[in-house]
């Protein structure tokens, strides 16, 4: 599996399409974010968070974006390093 594959596997995108150019956008934001493939999943999650709702053929659906936000928090990275002191 590549990492395009990956990244659009773990963001739903098969499920739930939001990208116009699936592939070429993942392309993009792996480049972006220097090839981390969990740095990539994490911001496209939160893209797909902004848009609240999904319509398919005349029905809406409800609110999407605690869905991709709980997904991306799988993905979030916390700071835990130690500051120096002054």
């Amino acid at each position: 599996m590549t990492n395009v594959e990956r990244v659009l596997k773990e963001i739903r995108e098969e499920q739930m399409p939001y990208f116009d150019n699936p592939e070429e956008d993942v392309e993009y934001y792996l480049q972006k974010n220097n090839g981390d493939v969990e740095a990539t999943i994490y911001e496209l999650l939160i893209l797909k968070s902004e848009d609240s709702s999904l319509a398919l053929s005349g029905m809406t659906t409800q609110d999407t974006s605690s869905y991709f936000k709980r997904l991306a928090s799988r993905y979030r990275r916390y700071n835990s390093g130690i500051l120096g002191g002054g």
